[in-house]
Order: C-alpha cells, then sequence, then structure tokens
C-alpha cells in the first residue's frame, strides 16, 4: 500500500477513500515493521506478507520447544522509523494544503469536529485498517498470536502507536469518556478479557463517511417566511442556536417548529437531521438510536431536530434524552407539551413557535402552488381559499401538492373549488366521527332575516376572517388565555333560522359545518360529558371547522346552587366547558330556544350574540316565495297576491313555511299537476295540527274549509 502519488501526476483532485489511505499507508509501515521484528527480519527489508497466509496456525500453535522462549520475542512499543516520519509528514502536509484551499480531508475533519489528537486519530485508523484492506487481517491475527483475532486490541493499538499497554496516560484514550468512544467513533469488544486483548472496532458508518460514503444532507425546505411572527421566531432561534445550549421549541399544534428550526438551521449554514422520538417508542432500546442520530449529524456537519418530545412517559423520554445532554451539534427539541423539569436534569433554553398567521399561509400557498404548476392566473384566489383552513407548513405542502394532481387529472386550473375540496379530505376525518358533517350549500341571498341580524352575520364572518390580524399583529388579544376562536349564541324561537344562518356563515367562510349531536354527547355518569367534548374540541382544533350545538342550553345551562352531588358535578362541568371554549380556536356556534336558560357568565365571553325575531308579513310572504322555489311548476293561484295572502293569514315561521310547501308539493306530485293554493292551504292546515296551535277556519278560503 502506497500514499497517493503528488505534484502532478494525478490529474483529479485526491477523494475521500485516497486520504484515507494515505494515512493507512502510514500504519501499514508500522505493521510491517511489527512483523518484521517478530519474525527476525531486518524492518529496512519487509518481508512478503503472503508468507504468513501459507501456514493457518502461524502465531496460534505453541509447541514444548518454542514455550521456554516466548518472553524472549520482541514486545512493547516500535521503536521509531525515520521512513515511518517522512511518510507522515508528507501525507500531513498535503492535508493542510487542502485544508488551506477549502477542501478538508474528512479525516481531519472528523479530528476537529470530535476533538482528536493525533495519537487519538492514530488509534482509529489502526482499528478501522481491517475494513478498508483485507490484508490487515492476517497481520492482526499474527501480531495478536490468534489467527481468529483478526481486529485491532487494545494492546496491539498502543504497541503500534509507540505507546506502553502500562501507560495510565494512553489508556485514557479508550475510556467511556474519552472522545472516541463518547463521540461513538471506537467500541470495544470482549470487555471480559484481560484490558490490552480486548478488541476494538470502528462503526460501519464512520468507516464508509471517512470513505466518502456520505449522500448529501436531506435539503432543508424552508418557504418564504416574510416578515411575520415565523421569521422573528426563526431569528431568534438563529441567535440561541449559536450558543452551546440545546433549546425546546415548543409547537403551536401546525407544525411550524420544525419549519422553524429547519429555517434556523439553514441560516446558520447547517443542513438539518431530523430525529422521530415518536418512531422510537415501539424500540427496546431506543438509546441506541438516538446515539447513532448524534453520530450522523457530528459526520455530516448537521444540526438536529429531536421531537415530538413528551409523547412517551416521563421515564422513557428521560431515557431518550439523557445521550443528547450536552449534544456537541446544535440541537432544537420540539413537541406541543410544555417542558417537564423531570425529562432533563437541566433544561434546555425555552422557546415558542407561534401559528401562521393568515397572511403567512396565504403566503406559503401561493409559493407553492406557483412552484408546482405553471403561472396560475387563479393562484392568489386558491391561496386566499386554502390560507381560510389552519394548517402548517407541511400540510400546507403536502395539501397544494394534492389540489395540483386533482387539477390536473381533470384538466383544470387550480382554482379555490380545487382547494377546498382536497382541504375538505384533509380536514375532518376525525371530526367525522364524533359529528354529523354539513357541506354548505346556501348563500346569504337563501337568508331571510332582519337587516340588523344581517349585519351581526357578517359581522361574526368578519371576525374569523380577521382574527389573526386583530388578536395577532395589532395584539387586541384579551388575557385570561384566550385563544383566537370564535364564539356566538344564535338565539330565537324555533324555526326562525338559526340553524340556516349558521350554515350559511359556514359556506361564506368556505369552510364545513358540523353539528354536534347532544345525546351522544351528554352523559349520565359523572365526567364522561367533558371527556366526549374535549375530543370533539380537540378534533376541531386540528380540522378547520365551524361547530354548532343545536340546543346548547342542554350543556351550557344555567348553573344552580348546589343542593347535592348530581349539581356539584354539573356546575363543574359547565365550567369546564366555559374554560374550554374560551381556549378554542375554532368558530363555535350554539343555538337556543330559551335564552333566558344560558348561564351568565357563558353569555360574558361569547363574541356575539345574534337574535333572530319571528318573521313579519313581509319577510313570510319572501319566505313562501324563496320556499317553493323556481323550480316547482306553480298554478295560477300561486301568484304574488296568493303569497301575499298566506304571508297575511298565517303567522308561523321559516321554518313552519318550509314545512308547508315541502307538504304541498308532495300533494301536487302525487297528482301529477302544477302545485296550487288548495295545496298549500291544506298544508298549513297539517302543519297548525303538528304545532299543537288553534286553527281558526275563518282565515282559510270558503271552498277549502271543512
Amino acid at each position: 500500500m502506497t500514499a497517493p502519488a503528488t505534484g502532478t501526476a494525478r490529474a483529479s483532485a485526491p477523494t475521500a477513500a485516497d486520504w484515507l489511505l494515505a494515512r493507512l499507508a502510514v500504519i501499514e509501515v508500522r505493521v510491517r515493521r511489527a512483523i518484521a521484528l517478530r519474525t527476525g527480519e531486518d524492518p529496512e527489508d519487509p518481508p512478503d506478507l503472503r508468507e504468513f497466509a501459507c501456514d493457518p496456525f502461524q502465531g496460534l500453535y505453541v509447541s514444548d520447544e518454542m514455550a521456554p522462549h516466548l518472553l524472549d520475542a520482541p514486545g512493547g512499543p516500535l521503536p521509531p522509523a525515520a521512513s515511518e516520519d517522512a511518510l507522515a509528514a508528507v501525507v500531513r502536509a498535503r492535508e493542510a494544503a487542502a485544508t488551506a484551499a477549502g477542501a478538508v480531508p474528512p479525516l481531519r475533519r472528523l479530528a476537529e469536529e470530535f476533538g482528536l489528537d493525533e495519537r487519538a486519530v492514530e488509534v482509529l485508523l489502526i482499528a478501522l485498517a481491517p475494513d478498508v484492506d483485507a490484508r490487515f487481517e492476517r497481520c492482526y491475527g499474527y501480531l495478536n498470536d490468534d489467527v481468529t483475532c483478526r481486529h485491532a486490541t487494545i494492546g496491539l493499538a498502543l504497541g503500534l502507536c509507540g505507546v506502553p499497554a502500562a501507560s495510565a496516560t494512553a489508556r485514557r484514550l479508550f475510556s467511556a469518556d474519552a472522545p472516541l468512544r463518547s463521540g461513538g467513533l471506537l467500541e470495544l469488544l470482549d470487555t471480559a478479557r484481560p484490558y490490552p486483548t480486548r478488541g476494538l472496532r470502528v462503526p460501519d458508518r464512520v468507516t464508509a463517511h471517512l470513505l466518502g460514503d456520505d449522500g448529501p444532507p436531506a435539503p432543508a425546505a424552508v418557504p418564504p417566511l416574510g416578515d411575520g411572527p415565523l421569521a422573528r421566531t426563526v431569528d431568534r432561534l438563529v441567535r440561541l442556536l449559536a450558543h452551546p445550549w440545546p433549546v425546546h421549541l415548543r409547537d403551536s399544534g401546525d407544525g411550524t417548529a420544525d419549519t422553524a428550526a429547519r429555517a434556523a438551521l439553514a441560516a446558520a449554514g447547517r443542513p438539518a437531521l431530523r430525529l422521530d422520538l415518536a418512531a422510537l417508542d415501539h424500540e427496546p432500546h431506543p438509546a441506541g438510536s438516538v446515539r447513532s442520530a448524534l453520530l450522523e449529524a457530528r459526520l455530516r456537519g448537521c444540526g438536529l431536530i429531536a421531537g415530538p418530545v413528551g409523547s412517551s412517559d416521563t421515564r422513557r423520554v428521560r431515557d431518550l434524552l439523557a445521550p443528547l445532554a450536552d449534544a456537541p451539534v446544535p440541537l432544537v427539541l420540539t413537541g406541543s407539551r410544555p417542558w417537564d423539569a423531570r425529562w432533563t436534569d437541566t433544561p434546555p433554553v425555552l422557546a415558542e413557535s407561534p401559528p401562521l398567521t393568515q397572511a403567512e399561509r396565504t403566503a406559503l400557498w401561493r409559493h407553492e402552488l406557483r412552484t408546482r404548476a405553471a403561472p396560475l392566473p387563479t393562484a392568489d384566489e386558491a391561496a386566499a381559499a386554502g390560507a381560510r383552513y389552519r394548517a402548517g407548513p407541511a400540510r400546507i405542502r403536502a395539501m397544494a401538492a394534492a389540489a395540483c394532481r386533482q387539477a390536473a387529472a381533470q384538466g383544470v386550473d387550480v382554482d379555490a373549488d380545487v382547494v377546498c375540496a382536497v382541504a375538505r379530505c384533509w380536514h375532518g376525518s376525525a371530526l367525522e366521527r364524533l359529528a354529523r358533517p354539513v357541506r354548505p350549500s346556501v348563500t346569504w341571498d337563501d337568508l331571510v332575516l332582519p337587516e340588523r341580524t344581517h349585519e351581526q352575520l357578517r359581522d361574526l364572518v368578519r371576525r374569523v376572517r380577521h382574527r389573526d390580524r386583530v388578536l395577532g399583529e395589532w395584539r387586541m388579544r384579551p388575557g385570561g388565555g384566550r385563544g383566537h376562536g370564535v364564539s356566538a349564541l344564535f338565539s330565537g324561537g324555533s324555526g326562525t333560522g338559526k340553524t340556516l344562518a349558521a350554515e350559511v356563515v359556514a359556506a361564506g367562510l368556505g369552510l364545513d359545518l358540523y353539528v354536534i349531536d347532544l345525546a351522544g354527547v351528554v352523559d349520565k355518569y359523572i365526567g364522561e360529558t367533558e371527556k366526549h367534548l374535549e375530543q370533539i374540541f380537540a378534533a376541531a382544533d386540528a380540522d378547520e371547522a365551524v361547530l354548532l350545538f343545536d340546543e346548547a342550553d342542554a350543556v351550557f345551562g344555567r348553573r344552580t346552587a348546589t343542593q347535592d352531588a348530581h349539581d356539584r358535578y354539573a356546575n363543574t362541568g359547565t365550567s369546564y366547558l366555559l374554560q374550554r371554549l374560551e381556549s378554542f380556536a375554532g368558530l363555535a356556534v350554539l343555538t337556543t330556544n330559551m335564552h333566558a336558560n344560558i348561564d351568565p357568565a357563558f353569555l360574558r365571553r361569547l363574541d356575539l350574540v345574534v337574535h333572530f325575531p319571528a318573521p313579519d308579513e313581509t319577510r313570510r310572504q319572501a319566505l313562501w316565495d324563496r320556499c317553493l322555489g323556481p323550480a316547482v311548476p306553480r298554478a295560477s293561484d300561486v301568484d304574488r297576491a296568493g303569497l301575499a295572502f298566506l304571508a297575511s293569514a298565517f303567522d308561523l315561521t321559516g321554518g313552519a313555511i318550509r314545512c308547508c310547501a315541502v307538504t304541498a308539493a308532495y300533494r301536487a306530485a302525487d297528482d301529477g299537476r302544477p302545485l296550487a293554493m288548495a295545496d298549500l292551504l291544506a298544508a298549513v292546515r297539517e302543519e297548525y295540527a303538528k304545532l299543537g296551535r288553534y286553527v281558526d277556519e275563518s282565515a282559510f278560503p270558503p271552498e277549502v274549509r271543512p
């Protein structure tokens, strides 16, 4: 084995393997000299190593004649050799020149990263030599006096380094806290054997790294951050990572912590290596995987992002984080749980990653859509539609890719409808198991309400659309731990349009409506109602949705004086719901027919209380016309005058008018004729009877009276 050629003989720059082989050439000189001393040959004229492969028992079999003379063989450290020093000086000079030119050899960079001195580097080279060149196996087997022991031992390594095996200083190279072992570069084998005969092994990953087998680090997916809260978080994180401190970046729940960590590492010139701690929950010895990830980060010059922290029990989290204590690489721990002091002896620096604002989500959507598709005339519209859904950068990236695929399959441009359709597939899957989804299919024109009620509903939409700016950027957020959620109470009699209004609001926001079935939520067992509602709120927090609590007084009723244990737990449940609604991040709409039964403390926490009055005569006429619709064939008597008569003669709510229109339509369809006034009057009579109201026959025309 020889050193790489020098001067202009090489046509290209040395590779990582060339640098390693040059260093091993120095080790080869030492091994040849050790064998020559053992065999009595002239060290300046090394023997052919093939001679030692001829006898498989060489160094293993000892005869009675040889036994008295075993101690006569040369032992201890090797004497220095001029040729070796000259070769080593040439290799070091070439490494220094390459480093000055900006092409640092891997072994030199590894020594700097792990704090290895020259002797530790020599030990590392001696230990990995058999993994690079099989000839060293035979040599080591001979020098170990055991042809089955073809790896370096502590005694052999020290001898080849010219150090006595009894040197306490030299033995510190192999201690657990020394750089070679604490950094994961060297492992000790056969720990039950005497110290000098314990084997040394270099992990395959370290050898592969020194040979140049390093794939390029995964590129940091850092989207444009603008100048919002996320960009400010990244700037602060860059300053923190400049110090040798681990940082715990608490995630807001939408994955922004991971994006902020990658952006901060990229700004510091470090690729990011991600360690998924949740995936280690089922491993019997997860600490080994953590050490391997830390070693990989150090070998490749990466920063390490580990998370989510806190997904396991406290003891397991402590075991996972123990190898990362005093990590010599930039370390960011992520997770949505607050830091627990029991996880580590010394807590990291604490920081928080805020949720994305609507402006940041819009910018991310626009960037992802323009990156994946040709210039789109609808990119801004589609980005604005996607920004309505609270999602982090990773999910936005995935949804944008899905929207582009969906549009390509349909042969259309990526527009707001495609984005909303894809977003609905990503959201609501968990919530559908707990609530009834309603896909909004109505518009503002379908509402027949007083102008004040209309304006209150539009104010509700404005609150949801601009809450990030008002509560976040303008800092109008109230105290008390309130979130960015919006809550409203719709009160009014049955059939006045409360549920329809909630559907219109959801449609105006481009979101789905989920109706909470209180029969499946309220439970007679203590604590179960709160548990069910917590599942609903948690799912709605993760999925952008509008929650509709119909007949909310059943859950958010007025607290009463405590008479027994049932009252005490009922009041506790109501108090819990008040607090949980404040921390909810979405839109919650509650409807009630009995406004007086709602707890006053709950009313104070609402953003809006919208009253739905019974319709007057003018609105009843509009409701009759709207409920019949343009597609129903009408007889000549179902005209403006006929609808005006119905509106003036019968005091019905919008819901009751809708029922009458449907009942009359079935009558007409059964007879195969257009819908007539007689059908409507008969339906009104049935509706009055159904509602238990007195039927004033004088209000009906004589021809339809019984």
